[in-house]
């Protein structure tokens, strides 16, 4: 027999029977029912941030690293203008979150009450779906809604309002089972006919690559990407999302391809005849201008969960819509069946020239050098860590050098704000990433600008105990505005120094955390082992780095692929 319950009840129950354990979030008077409610209860834990912002980044970190549904609770006005860059931030990157966000009273939307925004349309553009719940009967079918759209199909995330009356308004409590929504039913097998139409591609090609993007870290098909690059032995190179997804280590990984990707990846998409992309998108920082895609025609076989993402900025010749969990399936039983193999000749030759094109050695640097350069950071975590930990970053040079510099082996371990691009993300994304995996060994790698946006979260760490590892590359500017100034604007440095730091050890320490600085090279390994050894602490490791380092390979904007600057 159903029993009534307020708005507020109804709200944490469903998180209950949805399996949340973790919520992030920061109370505000149009949510103190639904807070109330949570301190009645021990089965969701919340986890009370610093800053709404964070919270959304933090319960991003935890979806990204766990699979499963972030989830965040934050007061209206403010609090949800103040989440709307973690929104935005995930929606970019199709990670599933479920947002609840207060609203005033059903009375008073409209009036320009007090801490009343319109969240519906202002989170409309960076939503995959948002609700406003004005009648408390539809509130838990709603919510049930929410986790559904943004666990299925394209994930992304979803918001629901809730009007502060009706959090307080009763009725009878039952969860929905499943759902079901005619307007919204997304396809998850891809059509028979086109993958045998990609197999026989795939078996014709004579200069094969794979490009796999993050659909297949979202899919978790990583193991069936791996067994089909080393069934077929073709390249794979993996955007900065799809990092993980393949093993960086692997002799067939031409590791991360586009503006700053290798410049193996860059040339093998380039001269490719066929090209099999593999949840990824053809994003503008992967292929550059896409007039000069391609210097050679070349066939393109396109797998995507999102049938908008198909042609809609390169055209391909053999669209798969279909989740890429199945899709490869189906693709690798089918080229099993039919017991062929490309071309061995020609894909021996293929190999030798993309062995030539390693021989370039893209990602030198000095390791002479007298000042710390960035990548011997990157390159000496890696090799502490075993390359087992999870790596979070802020966005900007040091996001570039921990792509190209940590080599990821196992999905789920790269955790970064790709298509917005957001600073500020990697601290608290971090969070979210130990509450998920609270064993593991999370990084998160920053600089000096970035760190400051969401600085505050070191309060969160100390009370909950997160033993982070800070590994701030330290250069005193903000190191891709500098590079990028220049290369293209005559070396006018306009507010991309840092003029007044902080010190970053004294700060840590004020939060009741480790810090440290490193300055000469030959500390570098010994701090991040001490570090590491202190395992139930955050340490904040300020590295200063080399301030003339830039970010090599690079492809200027506008240019294709094959113009890669080297050095």
């Amino acid at each position: 027999m159903s029993v009534e319950l307020t708005g507020a009840e109804i709200t944490i129950r469903c998180l209950q029977e949805e399996g949340v354990r973790c919520i992030f979030g920061y109370p505000g008077g149009a949510v103190l029912f639904i807070y109330d409610e949570l301190f009645k209860q021990d089965k969701v834990r919340h986890i009370l941030v610093r800053h709404e912002q964070a919270a959304v980044h933090a319960a991003d970190g935890y979806a990204r690293s766990s699979n499963n549904v972030g989830v965040a609770l934050v007061t209206s006005g403010p609090g949800v203008t103040n989440a709307v860059t973690g929104i935005a931030t995930a929606y970019m990157d199709s990670i599933p979150m479920v947002i609840i966000s207060g609203q005033v009273p059903t009375s008073a939307i409209g009036l320009d009450a007090f801490q009343e925004v319109d969240t519906v349309g202002i989170t409309r553009p960076c939503v995959k779906h948002n609700f406003l719940v004005k009648d408390i009967t539809e509130l838990a079918q709603t919510i049930k809604k929410a986790f559904y759209i943004a666990s299925t199909g394209r994930p992304g995330p979803v918001l629901v309002d809730i009007p502060k009356d009706v959090s307080q308004q009763k009725t009878k409590f039952a969860y929905p089972d499943k759902i079901t929504m005619r307007s919204y039913n997304p396809v998850t097998k891809g059509h028979s006919r086109q993958i045998k139409r990609a197999a026989e591609l795939i078996l014709s090609a004579k200069r094969p690559v794979i490009y796999a993007g993050g659909g297949v870290i979202l899919s978790d098909a990583a193991p069936q990407l791996t067994e089909l690059v080393q069934m077929l032995n073709f390249p794979c190179t993996n955007t900065l999302m799809g990092l993980g997804g393949y093993p960086a280590t692997d002799k067939q990984s031409l590791g991360m391809l586009g503006m700053h990707g290798t410049y193996e990846a860059n040339m093998a998409m380039q001269y490719c005849d066929v090209s099999v992309a593999v949840g990824a998108r053809f994003d503008d920082r992967v292929i550059g201008n896409p007039k000069h895609f391609s210097n050679e025609n070349r066939k393109i076989i396109h797998i995507d969960i999102d049938p908008s993402s198909i042609s809609k900025r390169v055209k391909v010749d053999v669209p798969i819509v279909g989740d890429v969990l199945d899709v490869l399936k189906e693709l690798i039983k089918l080229l099993k069946a039919e017991k062929g193999k490309p071309d061995q000749a020609a894909l021996k030759e293929w190999w030798k020239q993309i062995e030539l094109w390693r021989e370039r050695d893209c990602l030198k640097y000095d390791r002479e050098s007298k000042i710390i350069k960035p990548q011997m950071v990157i390159e000496k975590l890696f090799n502490i860590t075993k390359g087992d930990a999870f790596i979070t970053s802020d966005v900007g040079q040091h996001q570039m050098w921990a792509a190209q510099f940590y080599k990821f082996d196992k999905p789920r371990r790269w955790i970064n704000s790709g298509g917005l691009g957001t600073m500020g993300f990697g601290m608290p994304a971090a969070m979210g990433v130990q509450l998920a995996n609270p064993k593991g060994k999370v990084a998160c790698i920053t600089g000096e600008a970035s760190i400051q946006m969401c600085i505050q979260e070191l309060s969160t760490c100390k009370q909950y105990k997160l033993p982070l590892k800070i590994i701030n590359l330290n250069n005193r500017y903000m190191g891709m505005v500098r590079q990028w100034q220049e290369f293209f604007h005559g070396n006018r440095y306009a507010e991309s120094y840092m003029n007044a730091l902080p010190d970053f050890v004294k700060l840590a320490e004020s939060y009741g955390h480790v810090g440290m600085k490193i300055e000469r090279p030959e500390d570098v390994e010994g701090a991040l082992k001490e570090a590491f050894k202190l395992k139930d602490q955050l340490v904040f490791m300020d590295f200063i780095t080399d301030q003339t380092e830039n970010v090599f390979p690079m492809v200027p904007g506008g240019k294709g692929l094959s113009e890669m600057i080297l050095v």
